[in-house]
């Protein structure tokens, strides 16, 4: 298998999970990343308030979400990941509400919005599957402001970790216990609302704990139910629609 039908498998594979793609639809899915750009970590795919701006799908490397604050800090609200959709919602709305930058080396394909509106009127089944992972992503959100808002940094780090665990093993690239992660400590620390040092601290004492490790860009679970129930984690398993 080539490198770009590898990388529009994930997407497939995901939207799979909600919907039982017919090979129309698959096709389609494989024509919109039919033309990738490589982006430089750091690039800007969409900014702030920016409007005419195209959807992307994150076809390889990871990217953020977030909002920048007036003193230069921001709140990372996600990470998409391969076959994740980047900026959807907000071409619909047609202004950003918030930044999306390549956190690593990155692939994309652009889809404008009257693409993306076609997609909809003439696959209405793929156009159900996309918002239906659309709505999965919402749901993260939610879970992310339950993080901050009331979960302890141990918990909500424990939680962290195993969503996104979840969310690799959809697209292929994570196994039950351990997956590939290069997020760093102050990236962490922008998403979970710790400090650095803080972060630090935590992922030493879920170590010591024998629940997790982060070492050198690798992700090991030791006991996926202790973390499960430490991090109030439950699994989410869409069901495949005909």
């Amino acid at each position: 298998m080539c490198v770009m039908q590898a990388a529009a498998d994930r997407l497939a594979a995901k939207l799979n999970t909600f919907v039982q793609l017919s090979y129309g639809e698959l096709d389609c899915l494989t024509r919109l990343q039919s033309r990738p750009t490589s982006v430089k970590i750091g690039h800007a795919l969409v900014q702030e308030g920016q409007t005419g701006h195209k959807a992307f799908i994150l076809q390889a490397g990871w990217a953020c979400s977030f909002k920048s604050m007036r003193d230069g800090n921001r709140q990372i609200i996600g990470f998409p990941i391969p076959g994740d959709c980047i900026g959807l919602r907000s071409v619909l709305l047609r202004t950003s509400d918030h930044s999306f930058s390549a956190l690593t080396e990155a692939t994309v394909s652009g889809v404008d919005a009257s693409r993306m509106i076609g997609i909809f009127n003439e696959f209405p089944r793929l156009g159900a599957a996309i918002l239906w992972a659309a709505s999965r992503e919402e749901a993260m959100v939610v879970e992310h402001l339950v993080n901050i808002g009331r979960r302890s940094a141990l918990e909500r780090t424990a939680n962290f970790f195993l969503e996104l665990g979840e969310r690799l093993r959809l697209v292929g690239l994570a196994s039950e216990t351990t997956y590939a992660c290069p997020l760093n400590q102050y990236v962490l620390a922008d998403a979970l609302g710790l400090s650095a040092i803080h972060v630090n601290r935590v992922l030493r004492q879920l170590r010591e704990l024998g629940l997790m490790t982060l070492k050198g860009g690798q992700v090991v679970i030791h006991d996926v139910t202790a973390l499960e129930h430490l991090g109030g984690f439950e699994k989410q398993d869409p069901v495949t629609r005909t």
